[in-house]
């Protein structure tokens, strides 16, 4: 009885220890297979590699057209421009370039010594400046004059600081009413009938 007592004892020992190898075993593995686990690869982006790339979405910068100061404004730039250019003994402005190319009229078109010269009219003031090509105006210059127009290249400022350059005609100005009734009026006053002159008869 004594010696399968001692058996028993033994391998209820056995046993126990087999169970306690057993269990730190599995314990190692899962740890070991939780060590081994591969994170999920992402890029820096946060993107998903497993789905479809799609480029983002660029947001075009709406550039808006930047309009002309008043006539008024603009004014007063040029004679600070001109007060400067005067200050520094330079040649001073001309008076054309605080005006727009939509302010301006031809009235006249005549050769100078110079070559073909224009005559425009600037509405806001009423007053008339004599130019040539080469003339500077507030959004643009004169090109060419021709016969019966003039040739302007106009440019425009965007927001973003982009520039357009387009090429703008201006004809010759016809008369009004207004004008044909003032030519009228200055006509000279020696248009009146003169008397005709009867001959004389000679004496018998």
């Amino acid at each position: 009885m004594k010696y399968q007592a001692k058996n028993f004892q033994s391998a209820l020992v056995m046993f126990l220890c087999a169970g306690a190898l057993a269990f730190t075993a599995a314990v190692s593995v899962n740890a070991q297979d939780k060590s081994t686990v591969k994170p999920s690869r992402t890029n820096s982006g946060g993107r998903d590699p497993f789905t479809k790339y799609e480029p983002p979405r660029v947001t075009a910068k709406k550039s808006a057209l930047l309009l002309p100061p008043s006539v008024q404004q603009r004014i007063e730039q040029y004679r600070a421009q001109k007060l400067a250019a005067m200050s520094a003994h330079i040649a001073a402005p001309k008076p054309t370039t605080a005006f727009l190319l939509n302010e301006i009229q031809v009235v006249g078109i005549s050769r100078s010594p110079r070559g073909y010269a224009a005559i425009v009219e600037a509405s806001p003031i009423k007053l008339a400046y004599v130019i040539y090509p080469g003339e500077r105006f507030y959004d643009g210059q004169l090109v060419a004059i021709e016969d019966n127009r003039l040739i302007f290249r106009r440019e425009v400022i965007f927001s973003d600081g982009r520039r357009e350059r387009s090429v703008e005609m201006k004809p010759l100005r016809q008369p009004t009413t207004v004008d044909a009734l003032a030519s009228v009026k200055t006509a000279p006053a020696s248009s009146a009938p003169v008397e005709e002159k009867k001959p004389v008869a000679d004496k018998p």
